[in-house]
């Protein structure tokens, strides 16, 4: 064979190389490229939609917390308020409770000045009609005199 033949037949294979190559070798190659290629632009677009929803998440998170603080702000305003609202319904009962007792301590003393008095007066017109008795040198009867005992006790 000549050279000539020789390259004629190595064109005609490599031409033959390229048929087979081009049908039946490129169109899966291409298909895993492509199919490569549509995974990554998912997988991009995945990422990127990941982010926004995190991003908005994060400004509803924000939004829950600012919410939250304020109303637990809110709750330990309304807790002190109602602090000092038992504080000043338990000093107003203490005052009442005072004011109670400093009459209830009041009525009993009077009472007690009016027993002593009472009591005083008993033991006056006792040592008066002893006094009256050892004047006159003889018993004063208490029952029939108890008119005479009463105004002097009155008196005293």
């Amino acid at each position: 064979m000549s050279i000539t033949g020789t390259l004629i037949v190595q064109m005609i294979v490599f031409l033959i190389l390229v048929w087979f190559t081009m049908k039946f070798v490129w169109p899966p190659i291409t298909a895993a490229l492509d199919e490569r290629a549509r995974k990554i632009a998912d997988g991009l677009a995945a990422a990127d939609k990941a982010k926004t929803e995190l991003a908005s998440a994060n400004k509803r998170i924000e939004v829950e917390l600012s919410q939250a603080r304020a109303e637990t702000t809110q709750r330990i305003a309304d807790a002190d308020k109602r602090a000092q609202a038992i504080v000043e319904e338990a000093k107003k009962r203490a005052e009442e409770e005072g004011v109670k007792i400093v009459a209830a301590a009041k009525a009993d003393a009077a009472q007690q000045s009016v027993q002593a008095r009472e009591a005083l007066r008993e033991q006056v017109a006792a040592l008066a009609v002893r006094g009256a008795e050892q004047i006159l040198q003889r018993e004063v009867n208490a029952a029939a005199h108890a008119d005479l005992l009463n105004r002097l006790k009155t008196e005293l």
